[in-house]
């Protein structure tokens, strides 16, 4: 096994990348939860606590944007497609993370929800991932099984009964067990176990390693572990229940990593895909004092969610920052920490920014200023610059229209963090903000114009070689 200082000397880290499922931005601790998350709350102060990080709107989006840099706009991966529309999940020409840090000579593997692709060609080990073990798309196919006509006529259909799976680089995909109900509860506990293994593995190999663990939490349908339902008076709901499980399943991954002697030379960022269910949750959820929630984009509540990251001696630690990151930025910040820069491709629009030299303390700013948000149509929502925000379009429930406004809808979230006061109408002298943000829209359209987005579903092969 290697020790600290030896893992400390090498130039390139160690990547533990964690991802729970719809859970808000006020739901640690730390963030004003009201559930204690010490191994949470700890975690985030030995390193950098984003107050100001955003997501994209749906699991698969969100995910994407984590594998390419890119708007899921410009990858096809938005929305799931219909049945006839294609494959789904990332084009196999999409150039994730983990292929690209396996081409820098990293060790990789995923464990939990993949959610980027279904079939044969689009799996995580066809998309650069050494090994894996998880399912394919998101848990709510865990209750399938559970209807008695799911049998009878599900199956008549040619729709199978859904599993976990294994594989490797390769090799074949073997399906594991059932993933239903009784394997819910559970599910958790299987994924960190795989990813304690993969790390202890690791540890006495001389080579790096990203791992990315996409834990089950908070996706309906919900079950708690027994260690962790009713076992305290302090937690009286399921929501506190599954939120004290995921608390200690975070610590178990970092005991491991420091027991390995690898915290040193290891970057863990934790956060969500996705914003708190709210009214169409399950008895809980906090988005803090943010509007909406997961189902209601562009609202905060439902873009903002919980970071942090930790690499002790090179982060900087007991940073609590209001600079924007993105989904998007994790790709080319990775690349810049494992000294890849170079492997980022320029063949296609790359959404992210490098944040690495902001994480490492050597610049006051993340780079990042804008974000465009994307609906579930995949049509553009709202743009947000630094604290001020324009709503083109917007949703108030699952079940409701995406509504456009007369006038585009504009706030100030330093003063208004829930999106109440549209100033366009209350004030009508910040016309000029309106322009700022339809400039970083007209560079999006340029890019668009040059390197037209992929469909969804589509077989893309890449762009032609010469562009104008």
């Amino acid at each position: 096994m290697a020790s600290s200082d030896d893992q400390a000397g090498s130039t390139r880290p160690n990547i533990v990348f964690v991802l729970c499922d719809n859970v808000g931005w006020g739901d640690f601790g730390v963030y004003g939860g009201g559930t204690p998350t010490p191994r949470i709350d700890q975690l985030a102060g030995e390193g950098i606590r984003f107050n100001n990080y955003t997501v994209e709107a749906q699991c698969t989006p969100t995910r994407s944007a984590l594998m390419t840099g890119r708007q899921s706009v410009r990858s096809g991966t938005f929305r799931i497609p219909f049945a006839g529309e294609g494959k789904a999940g990332l084009a196999p020409w999409e150039y994730t993370i983990a292929e690209l840090l396996s081409d820098a000579g990293y060790a990789t593997s995923l464990f939990g929800k993949w959610h980027c692709g279904d079939t044969e060609g689009r799996l995580p080990t066809d998309q650069g991932f050494d090994e894996w073990w998880g399912y394919r798309n998101s848990v709510d196919e865990a209750g399938w099984t559970s209807y008695a006509t799911f049998e009878a006529i599900a199956k008549a259909k040619g729709i199978q009964a859904p599993q976990i799976w294994e594989g490797k680089k390769g090799g074949t995909q073997t399906a594991v067990r059932e993933l239903n109900l009784e394997v819910r509860p559970l599910l958790d506990e299987l994924i960190v176990e795989k990813t304690i293994d993969y790390i202890t593995r690791q540890a006495a190999a001389d080579r790096p390693f990203y791992t990315y663990v996409g834990l089950s939490h908070m996706h309906p349908p919900e079950a708690v572990h027994p260690d962790f339902d009713q076992t305290s008076p302090a937690r009286l709901g399921q929501y506190a229940d599954l939120i004290a499980e995921m608390d200690y399943r975070v610590g178990q991954i970092l005991d491991c990593i420091d027991q390995a002697g690898l915290a040193n030379n290891t970057v863990v960022v934790f956060s969500s895909d996705n914003a708190a269910g709210g009214t169409h949750s399950f008895q809980g959820g906090s988005n803090g004092p943010f509007r909406g929630a997961f189902v209601t984009p562009p609202w905060e509540g439902s873009m903002r969610v919980p970071a942090m990251v930790r690499w002790p001696g090179r982060v900087p630690a007991g940073v609590v920052t209001e600079e924007m990151l993105s989904a998007h930025d994790w790709y080319t910040t990775f690349a810049a920490l494992a000294g890849a820069s170079d492997k980022v491709p320029t063949d296609r629009p790359i959404d992210g920014i490098d944040a690495s030299r902001f994480l490492l303390g050597e610049s006051a700013t993340s780079g990042r200023e804008s974000i465009l948000f994307f609906g579930p149509d995949g049509s553009l929502m709202s743009v947000k610059w630094h604290n001020m925000k324009v709503v083109l379009r917007y949703c108030e429930g699952i079940d409701q229209p995406i509504v456009t406004p007369s006038w585009p809808m504009v706030f100030d979230l330093a003063s208004d963090p829930g999106e109440q006061y549209n100033i366009m109408d209350t004030k009508l002298d910040m016309g000029w903000m309106v322009g700022v943000a339809l400039k970083f829209v007209a560079d999006h359209q340029k890019s668009v114009a040059q390197y037209p987005n992929i469909k969804t579903g589509e077989e893309f092969e890449g762009y032609p070689l010469a562009r104008p």
